[in-house]
């Protein structure tokens, strides 16, 4: 029988899309009263992936990546979420049909082997995790090429080159932030 035991923490970061450059200071400001500072981030770079958030967000998107120095429980991922996802109803635009969101927040951690994004949608390769928050594995760690590499249904823009290196720097940094040397 397997011994159960505590999980390692996790490093917290999240994706930000959005036209409005303002906004991501508002909500990194709304994050780090909540999990503490940042302690590394991308620079904002136009999406290029897919037109899908445009009919609701409009054209000129931009993402950022930010990663908090504070190390999180990975069980508290769905509450996470709930949180981004009320940040985004409150900075929403109303319409006459409804809200439409200016800004998209996609909290998920690493861990030394893995990057886990959080979802409110299910899919097969999706795994419930509670408050009706689901989770998924979209980057796995390689020792052999030291790198994160994608699965078979990682999302376009999580298979870049960039974005992967930016995963596997904050992965050194939580190497840090769990008291362990660096691996040549």
């Amino acid at each position: 029988m397997a011994k159960i035991r505590i999980p390692d923490q996790a490093k917290l970061f999240v994706g930000m899309l959005s036209s409005e450059p303002d906004l991501f200071e508002e909500c990194v400001a709304l994050f780090a009263n909540e999990f503490g500072p940042v302690d590394q981030e991308s620079a904002a770079v136009p999406w290029t992936n897919t037109s899908y958030y445009e009919p609701e967000m409009g054209n000129g998107l931009l993402r950022k990546f930010v990663f908090f120095e504070q190390l999180i429980d990975p069980g508290t991922l769905a509450g996470i979420k709930l949180l981004t996802n009320g940040i985004e109803e409150h900075k929403a635009r109303k319409t006459s049909g409804g809200l439409n969101r200016r800004i998209n927040l996609d909290p998920g951690y690493l861990t030394e082997a893995k990057v886990v994004l959080a979802s409110a949608k299910d899919f097969a390769h999706r795994v419930y995790i509670g408050e009706n928050i689901y989770a998924e594995v979209t980057l796995r760690y390689d020792n052999a090429c030291s790198s994160f590499l994608p699965l078979d249904y990682t999302f376009p823009e999580y298979r870049s080159d960039d974005l992967r290196s930016l995963f596997t720097t904050a992965r050194e940094s939580l190497r840090k932030g769990l008291g362990k040397k660096h691996r040549a």
